[in-house]
């Protein structure tokens, strides 16, 4: 039933009209497991990202630290990320990053006060991408052919299957997905100290309930809280 319901969500987005808005999957008392979704670690990040590279998928790489950084789905990357919404001529200095599963959206500063770039590795290879796909969509096609990354009714079945072959191929945890980039940024600024206001706006989820489901506690979460901990006894 929740695959169906996923199914419904995605086939409903890709033929707007058709089908009714509610989705008949939802709300039916679904009880959820307890299994968490593997979340990567950034140095894990890197050596995906690097073999990516080697293997000849660059919009993969990005996609990654895309998806690291502004916590966005795969599905958003590759299906509504477009040259447009990557420093405009009204927006130079903002990313707007995109949330077609909400149909909401957000411009995110790329420089601080001082004009110092945040993302300078991420912003060197969109810049990058952007003078060969100055319109259209940055991530949305496949590297060596330029098809579309996703197939008819905004499937990413292929592009799966080749970031599993990355995953393998650079020797990594092979729980791991795409997905586990998204998941292992948010774990990361929850850990850097993020308040749940700020994370919720970074993720764009719409409440603490969602977000919980992004934050995977660690040992360095732990430890952080144990810390402040101390720090405030000191204090005393």
């Amino acid at each position: 039933m929740k695959t169906a319901g996923a199914a419904w969500n995605t086939v409903s987005r890709a033929n707007p009209g058709v089908f009714p808005a509610k989705n008949p999957f939802e709300k039916m008392g679904l009880q959820s497991t307890n299994r968490e979704t593997p979340f990567a670690t950034y140095e894990e990040l890197q050596t995906f990202r690097s073999k990516a590279i080697e293997m000849g998928y660059q919009s993969i790489a990005t996609g990654a630290l895309l998806a690291w950084e502004f916590l966005q789905r795969e599905h958003h990357v590759y299906t509504a990320f477009k040259a447009e919404h990557y420093r405009p001529d009204d927006h130079a200095g903002h990313v707007h990053v995109v949330n077609p599963k909400t149909g909401n959206g957000d411009w995110t500063p790329l420089f601080n006060g001082k004009g110092k770039p945040l993302y300078p590795e991420l912003m060197a290879e969109l810049d990058a991408m952007k003078v060969l796909r100055p319109t259209g969509g940055l991530m949305l096609r496949r590297d060596s052919d330029g098809r579309p990354w996703a197939t008819k009714g905004e499937m990413l079945t292929h592009f799966a299957r080749v970031v599993k072959t990355i995953i393998r191929a650079a020797g990594l945890r092979d729980e791991l997905t795409f997905t586990s980039f998204r998941h292992g940024g948010a774990t990361e600024a929850a850990t850097s100290g993020l308040s749940d206001s700020e994370m919720r706006v970074k993720g764009q989820w719409t409440s603490s309930k969602v977000l919980k489901n992004y934050v995977h506690k660690n040992d360095d979460m732990h430890i952080n809280a144990h810390e402040k901990r101390q720090a405030k006894r000191a204090k005393k």
